[in-house]
């Protein structure tokens, strides 16, 4: 399974969110092209980027993104505001390895499946649920999907994987989402990777035995040290004579 250590940036800084609300970020005093490098030191193989300023359609993280890839060193999947293709053909030209869409897949999905094909393996699909609904624009408005209906939209098309954020525990308390995130993964064939779901190495042990959860999100807990990356790290790894397919 594959970590994905996690920066959210906003206004330039390193922040994670308080019950999803962009108003209310929590903002941690860390260089984040220092806090990528670290990632990378720890012995990540992939990293996770968020700018919430793009997902909210104001401010302006480019340069700055860019600084991370180049410092990295590791492959770095890119999320907030892709909605439409030139976005995300500037992004995969500037070096991000995967770019995460999920408000254009609700409104637009013959856009994201061209987008598959013409990237195949360069496209994750973000599916936030909320009391049953998919939702979008950064949790704010519901769409008509259900998270089955949605899955099934994309069935065909070469997605490098699925990010899966079950709001409701991630807003609450985070043990229901193992469960709902676990059973949307049986009826994909794509990887999943569970997002919200780790606030300590033992979620880790846990998520890496669920089938088809290829990976996990992990920002706050690291930034707040309940989780210390390198441990994490190793939990993932699969056991002597453990077969586990690779998400590449």
């Amino acid at each position: 399974m594959i970590i994905y250590p996690t920066l959210e940036v906003m206004n330039g800084k390193c922040v994670s969110l308080t019950r999803g609300r962009l108003e209310e970020p929590v903002i941690w005093h860390r260089d984040p092209v220092a806090v990528a490098r670290e990632f990378a030191s720890a012995g990540a193989s992939w990293m996770h980027v968020t700018d919430l300023d793009a997902l909210a359609g104001n401010g302006e993280n480019d340069a700055l993104i860019e600084s991370i890839i180049r410092a990295a060193g590791i492959p770095v999947q890119l999320g907030g505001g892709f909605r439409s293709r030139d976005r995300v053909a500037q992004w995969i030209d500037r070096g991000a390895g995967r770019v995460v869409v999920g408000t254009m897949a609700a409104y637009d999905p013959d856009l994201l499946r061209s987008l598959a094909k013409y990237y195949p393996d360069q496209i994750v699909l973000a599916l936030d649920i909320f009391r049953g609904k998919v939702m979008t624009h950064g949790w704010r408005e519901e769409s008509a999907f259900s998270p089955v209906s949605f899955l099934d939209a994309f069935a065909d098309s070469p997605l490098a994987g699925i990010i899966v954020t079950d709001i409701d525990s991630d807003i609450e308390d985070g043990d229901g989402s193992v469960g709902l995130i676990a059973g949307l993964a049986a009826q994909t064939r794509h990887p999943v990777i569970a997002r919200g779901t780790v606030s300590s190495v033992d979620d880790v042990a846990l998520l890496k035995y669920v089938p088809n959860i290829a990976g996990t999100l992990i920002g706050r807990s690291l930034f707040s040290k309940d989780v210390n990356l390198a441990e994490a790290l190793a939990v993932a790894q699969p056991e002597a004579g453990e077969v586990q397919a690779e998400f590449i």
